[in-house]
């Protein structure tokens, strides 16, 4: 029976891993890999204490920081994937795709999430390559170039503020004729003279010359087809919450994110606890992330040790 099940291996998890083992709590840890979303992008600048490092590389740093100082206390399961979290006599079962089951007295779920593709010819070939998922990671990439989001809620008016402290000009596609996100967001963001959105706009592909060069997309109003010249694409069209092997356990809200207590990350079940991308949390980021999951070490422990 161990104290404490992480499963995840992105900064959550990590952050979590390591407090876990300082606190020396008995820690079975298990991913499937390491680094979070983060990991495709080619140059991380806000990773705070680390000013410039690629996805690959934090990746093998996470990892790195546990080995470290996993000890005795925490056990490295990589490689695998949890695929059911249960109520068990004293605690809980996690059942992992290799068939192995681990007892745990307290669980914490930082399994995070995967951004929803963008599926229209060049998108995968450009990839990392001027199209990119993470604006907070590349967005510095294109300092003084035009680009354009694509997406129309919360994150990309948020991506839209974000990109217009640097580049030359924002240009938002959106497909549907309202937008998703708030309105005072978008009443803030579209004032700038930098931004321009278009909507009921279906991008149609993605060109590029070994580097994205434009975008195409179709007017569904008059279906005229436009070519944008642009350095850079920005997806901003959702996120996918990887929870669903504890869907039938702890609460979800309408997205498939886990609801937490924010003072705690507590879920809805007593002994289980969330962090990061897979969680309500409002923004996502992997410093937040790390901290999320930081906070909810310090009420594990305090919950363990007050039986």
């Amino acid at each position: 029976m161990y104290d404490l099940a992480i499963i995840g291996g992105g900064p959550a998890g990590v952050a979590a891993g390591v407090y876990a083992s300082r606190k020396q709590l008995k820690t079975i840890f298990i991913t499937h890999e390491w680094g979070g979303q983060s990991v495709v992008s080619a140059d991380v600048q806000n990773w705070i204490g680390t000013p410039s490092v690629s996805g690959v590389d934090l990746a093998k740093m996470l990892k790195e920081h546990l080995e470290t100082y996993a000890g005795n206390c925490v056990a490295i399961k990589e490689g695998v994937k949890a695929e059911s979290v249960e109520k068990d006599e004293g605690g809980f079962k996690i059942t992992t795709d290799k068939g192995n089951a681990y007892a745990s007295k307290t669980v914490l779920i930082a399994s995070g999430a995967h951004r929803r593709k963008l599926d229209v010819p060049g998108a995968k070939e450009y990839d990392q390559k001027g199209l990119t998922y993470c604006a907070s990671c590349d967005g510095p990439l294109f300092e003084g170039k035009d680009v354009v989001i694509i997406g129309g809620g919360n994150a990309g008016f948020e991506t839209a503020a974000q990109l217009l402290a640097y580049t030359k000009s924002v240009t938002m596609l959106h497909r549907s004729d309202q937008f998703r996100a708030d309105p005072v967001t978008v009443e803030k963001v579209l004032a700038n003279p930098k931004m321009k959105a278009i909507k009921n706009a279906e991008t149609l592909e993605v060109k590029g010359d070994k580097m994205v060069t434009a975008i195409v997309y179709k007017d569904e109003n008059t279906d005229e087809t436009h070519v944008l010249d642009v350095a850079g694409i920005f997806v901003e069209i959702g996120l996918i919450p990887t929870t669903g092997y504890i869907k039938n356990i702890v609460e979800l809200d309408e997205y498939n994110r886990v609801v937490v207590d924010a003072r705690t990350q507590q879920t809805s079940v007593a002994g289980i606890w969330a962090a990061g991308d897979c969680t309500n949390e409002l923004y996502h980021q992997n410093n937040i992330a790390a901290g999320d999951a930081v906070k909810a070490l310090e009420d594990i422990y305090n919950h363990l040790h007050a039986r």
